[in-house]
């Protein structure tokens, strides 16, 4: 089922979490993240597959796009981590 949220892995979560990090060091909406940086940085293989199996992402060799869905889960993560801590 595309755009589907429930039950992903860790691996999945991983790239989800590598977006709320950037998005709270930037301030900025997150709407890609890098897959490969060619210094040693690679997002989860499996984690990717399996978002894109969920048409949650679109992963080319060095970018992976969030799809409106996922750029969603990022901000409610980054929520939760703020109400988390009391803010």
């Amino acid at each position: 089922m595309a755009d589907d949220l429930n039950g992903l892995s860790d691996k999945a979560l991983s790239i989800f979490a590598f977006a709320a990090y950037h998005r709270l060091v930037s301030g900025e909406k997150v709407t890609s993240v890098i897959r490969r940086d060619g210094a040693g940085h690679e997002a989860d293989p499996e984690g990717v597959k399996e978002l894109e199996e969920r048409g949650l992402v679109t992963a080319g060799e060095t970018d992976i796009d969030l799809a409106e869905t996922a750029q969603a889960a990022v901000e409610t993560m980054v929520t939760a981590l703020r109400r988390e801590v009391g803010r």
